[in-house]
């Protein structure tokens, strides 16, 4: 039976409620409520919660208090966390006391060191960073975690989020100034300057929270990328310049016209890419690179992942089986897929026909693996199916442009000439090639395996004077439905490796 956890982020700026499910061998996020509460509206300032900010932050707990009852989820399946805004209020039982009053929700104050270490948890659970930084930027507060070898060695917490920066530094009502930048840039560098570990952790910086995915869905937007979620997306440090300079020219309620800012953080985002800014300045980080989990999700692993330190062996490996998994796929078979696949990328490599990559091999395994969810929701168009659902669900420790060559291999298994198509934006020089050899490579394997029942053990082939002979290996049962589907894959093979494909006998000796 899955087992359901309900987190409950209470976050200076936004107010998250996130129901996981997991079963066995996957989870996947199964609801979600928040609100933009700003808890930490006018806390700068006074040094407390005030009386409106309270109310909204009561009447939104109180609604998930209930969802929460209406959903069976109680005791132990509700972890409910609040952050700096609440842990730094000199009045905070005003809140936690009548919040936490008819016992349905009890609520841990985060030290900044747990705030870091559960940020840091979903970052390293959600990329291949493993020497580097992770970025935690809320509303009240900016975390800061040195990774090394995927641990955590340093941790620094600083009163510099989203909410604070912009209530100090910025107008509410008009354009920002030079000397306004300035002075938060100054002040942000000054509060860095006892981070002296931050310029040797690494060229490699990954960002969480509500600011950074924004940053990045509005720099994906300004590249003229599709927009498949900025899962791995990149923001290199010119290009936050150019949104900061964009976004300081506006007011703050028109920088929630900028294409991928949300109306709800409109008027805290030039801060927020201020400070990100700075941390790029003074680290030494050529880019900033965005994972969609947060400290939900690392309050999450840290039940769901065995530990400690609550880390996934082999993030994308997980990735793909775990999303496989969701979708019940039929694993007998795509194993066999992925066997048949992978041993003629080898061979094919072997004879000089292809590069050989190993990145490249390892993409074809997640194409392989599940180039079959979409039978979740229909047969028909399923490989359209399957392109969807890898390019949504999202494949954490991929890039984006890997993950636009797994779905379309995907999207190709059966039918048609593969082609970038509209994620022609996303890939990376070379790719258009790859693309071609794995969805062939992936065809050819499926063609094989098409009758499910492992009939062909093993393909092998042989490079002549002529082309590539395919020699197939029985396992059990009769090949024709292999070798007839097969023998329809030999221009599309021509057409990706250059060379003429026959479907022949057993290897000599068989």
């Amino acid at each position: 039976m899955p087992e359901r956890l309900a987190v409950i982020d209470l976050g200076s700026n936004t107010f998250r409620l996130v129901v996981f499910t997991a079963g066995d061998g996957w989870w996947k996020r199964t609801d979600e409520i928040f609100e933009p509460v700003r808890i930490g509206e006018g806390l700068a300032a006074s040094g407390s919660l005030g009386r409106e900010p309270i109310r909204r932050a009561l009447a939104t707990v109180h609604v998930f208090a209930q969802f929460c009852h209406a959903n069976g989820l109680a005791g132990d399946a509700i972890k409910a966390v609040a952050t700096s805004a609440i842990r730094d209020a000199a009045n905070a039982g005003d809140f936690l006391e009548p919040a936490q009053l008819d016992g349905t929700l009890a609520i841990r104050v985060l030290t900044r060191e747990e705030e870091a270490h559960y940020g840091y948890l979903a970052a390293v659970n959600s990329t291949t960073i493993a020497d580097g930084c992770v970025l935690d930027l809320g509303g009240g507060s900016m975390q800061l975690v040195g990774v090394e070898g995927r641990l955590a060695r340093q941790s620094e917490s600083f009163a510099l989020g989203a909410v604070r920066m912009t209530e100090r530094f910025l107008a509410e009502d008009r354009p920002a100034k030079r000397r306004e930048l300035d002075a938060l840039r100054a002040y942000v560098a000054g509060a860095l300057e006892r981070v002296d570990w931050l310029t040797g952790t690494g060229r490699r910086l990954v960002g969480i929270g509500g600011t950074v995915r924004n940053l990045a869905t509005a720099a994906q937007r300004a590249a003229g990328l599709p927009s498949i979620g900025v899962q791995g997306m990149v923001v290199t440090r010119d290009a936050l310049a150019d949104l900061v300079e964009r976004l300081a020219a506006l007011p703050p309620d028109g920088r929630a016209g900028v294409p991928g800012i949300k109306s709800a953080r409109g008027d805290l985002i030039l801060a927020g890419a201020v400070v990100v800014g700075e941390v790029l300045e003074i680290g030494g980080f050529d880019a900033i690179e965005a994972t969609e989990a947060g400290l939900r999700e690392g309050v999450f692993f840290e039940q769901h992942v065995a530990g400690p330190p609550s880390l996934f062996d082999d993030v994308r490996h997980s990735s793909v089986v775990n999303l496989a998994a969701q979708y019940q796929v039929d694993i007998p078979h795509t194993r066999h897929v992925a066997e048949l696949a992978l041993g003629l990328f080898d061979e094919l490599a072997a004879a000089g026909l292809h590069p050989g990559d190993p990145i490249e091999r390892e993409l074809l395994w997640a194409a392989s693996v599940l180039h079959d969810v979409g039978m979740s929701v229909d047969y028909d168009d399923h490989h359209k199916h399957s392109r969807y659902l890898i390019l949504n669900a999202g494949l954490p420790g991929y890039s984006p442009n890997e993950v636009a060559v797994i779905a379309q291999a995907a999207r190709y298994h059966r039918k048609g000439v593969p082609d970038p198509g509209f994620l022609a934006p996303v890939l990376e020089p070379g790719d258009e090639a790859r693309l071609r050899r794995l969805a062939v490579l992936l065809r050819l394997a499926e063609d094989l395996e098409r009758s499910r029942d492992q009939s062909v053990r093993e393909a092998h082939v042989r490079v002549t004077g002529d082309g590539v002979e395919l020699h197939l290996v029985a396992g059990v049962g009769d090949l024709a439905v292999p070798r007839w589907a097969a023998e329809r894959e030999t221009g599309v093979f021509e057409w990706a490796f250059g060379a003429s494909l026959v479907i022949a006998g057993p290897p000599d000796g068989d």
